[in-house]
């Protein structure tokens, strides 16, 4: 099984903070508590071990048996249950949207980096438990971004008419996109899996939240994961506390705001990813999630009429915390609070609104966890590896946008050279000859002899495109190969694993996809693998 890696600044596909943070650049670490190595762990578990309550761990491991009762828990996952209630056991978390079927890969390889991180703690440290969680975005409203997944370059999508929050969505009208589902993967044994794997998640529970669940559980549980869905009442009555604060103090837009110029200093090119509001919570009852809003010294719920005076909604926030939910400023500080969280381990947008929130943690006196960007591959079959040996194009090549991989690989293969770089260099040198005659006689020719220098670039320039093009339909039958390799590589001219749904390779390498991946992800490597399966 060859693998390779390539660096994630070289795949032109991560943003200039995400490669700042991997290169551990000096201006960002006041945005983090610590960087994801083994040796920090050991400061890591110390402060944890020290802020974290553990008289949470009570209602923690409460609800996860209650939300295990009616799942097949493996040994493993009860094990690591059962581990929760010790002071010496922590996690190592990931989460995700509850997308339909998972949808994109990235999916299991989040969860794979938080098995293996967790595996890999357990062996150095061994005297600590480490227990791998994948959190479940249960509280999400963004219906219209988890309700389809892409097969074979087909968008499979569940149209219904909802609202609220999505865990608590009637999986009722799901049996219409299995038959869609198991038309399009015909025959065979992994496709019956498959198949079997849909219907028994979605067809055989009553909400999102469970199918959710039953389909981690059945990918994940011989690897000892758990799976949480945090909006239980036992666990939002931990966070009363900080829901009032933010209800009264407004600390989180506060601190964040403060965060977010700090960020735009650093680096003016850095994406803000979210933005503040002043109350950084949301109302939710009866299919209903909506902003909280303080206005003319009333509480409201956006598009209804619940009002509360303070008082009122203290008591309320006390008596029915349930109804309340954490929005995207909120929702990591809920989970470190209830948590004996070491590491948060996500994509690079998930990283950088983190970035933004460590001031807020130190504001709660909640520790902040270790950032981790989670493991991203690329996996190829045996055949598309062959293909690309006898293209002779290479790991970094596959990464190129089309435009400049097409280029290059036509220049490589072309009998002739076309690169004009030598001439518009040698150029630019003869004008600089013509800048210093235009100096020495009238300067007014200076504008003159810049005009003409950007002219005859600017030829050059046309020249080498028209020659491309002409050699590109020449060569079309070899471009027409190598930008199809590309595709099924990168389609949608982005990466796999952005736009491909597990089924399309589990229904090629079957249960196997997911051992494979346990063994090669190395979540502390902090390089994109390339994987032939």
């Amino acid at each position: 099984m060859p693998t390779d890696c390539i660096f994630f600044h070289d795949t032109g596909y991560f943003s200039q903070l995400i490669c700042d943070y991997l290169a551990e650049a000096e201006t960002l670490k006041p945005l983090y508590n610590r960087f994801p190595n083994l040796k920090n762990f050991k400061d890591q578990i110390k402060e944890k071990q020290q802020s974290y309550s553990n008289s949470n761990r009570i209602p923690l491991v409460d609800a996860l048996q209650e939300q295990y009762k009616t799942i097949e828990t493996s040994e493993a996952t009860s094990k690591n249950i059962q581990l929760l209630k010790s002071d010496t056991t922590f996690t190592v978390t990931t989460g995700h949207q509850l997308n339909l079927f998972t949808e994109p890969l990235y999916f299991l390889f989040k969860i794979v980096s938080a098995i293996n991180l967790a595996n890999q703690l357990k062996a150095t440290y061994p005297d600590y438990n480490f227990v791998p969680m994948y959190w479940m975005a249960t509280e999400d409203h963004d219906f219209e971004e988890i309700n389809y997944f892409n097969f074979k370059g087909k968008k499979i999508q569940w149209n219904a008419s909802v609202s609220g929050a999505v865990g608590e969505l009637t999986t009722k009208g799901l049996e219409a996109v299995f038959n869609v589902f198991k038309d399009e993967i015909g025959p065979g044994k992994n496709a019956k899996q498959l198949k079997e794997l849909f219907k028994n998640a979605y067809l055989k529970h009553d909400n999102l939240a469970q199918a959710t669940h039953y389909l981690a559980n059945q990918l994940f549980a011989d690897y000892g994961l758990v799976i949480l869905d945090a909006n239980k009442k036992e666990l939002k009555q931990l966070f009363v506390p900080f829901m009032e604060d933010e209800l009264v103090n407004q600390t989180a837009f506060n601190t964040v705001e403060k965060t977010n110029q700090q960020i735009k200093k650093i680096d003016n090119t850095y994406k803000v990813q979210v933005n503040p509001r002043p109350i950084n919570l949301f109302y939710i009852d009866n299919g209903i999630r909506e902003r909280l809003v303080f206005e003319n010294d009333v509480y409201k719920v956006l598009n209804t009429n619940i009002t509360w005076t303070k008082t009122e909604l203290q008591k309320h926030v006390s008596e029915a915390p349930e109804r309340f939910s954490p929005n995207v400023i909120m929702r990591p500080l809920y989970q470190e609070v209830i948590l004996p969280n070491l590491c948060y381990i996500g994509g690079g947008g998930e990283l950088a609104y983190w970035f933004q929130l460590k001031t807020n943690f130190e504001a709660n006196k909640v520790t902040f966890p270790m950032l981790l960007l989670r493991n991203s591959v690329l996996i190829k079959t045996k055949q598309q590896a062959d293909k690309l040996k006898k293209l002779n194009i290479s790991n970094k090549d596959i990464f190129l946008k089309r435009d400049a991989f097409i280029n290059k690989k036509v220049r490589e293969i072309s009998n002739i050279d076309i690169n004009f770089s030598n001439q518009i260099k040698h150029l630019k040198t003869q004008f600089k000859e013509l800048y210093t005659l235009a100096e020495q006689t009238d300067k007014t020719f200076l504008g003159a002899v810049s005009a003409q220098e950007k002219k005859q670039i600017k030829g050059l320039e046309y020249l080498e495109a028209r020659l491309l093009k002409a050699q590109k339909r020449k060569l079309k039958d070899h471009v027409e190969r190598i930008t199809t390799l590309q595709n099924q590589l990168f389609p949608n001219q982005s990466l796999q694993e952005r736009n491909t749904n597990f089924s399309e390779l589990y229904l090629e390498f079957g249960e196997e996809l997911i051992s494979h991946l346990i063994k090669n992800l190395e979540p502390l490597k902090g390089q994109f693998l390339i994987l032939e399966l």
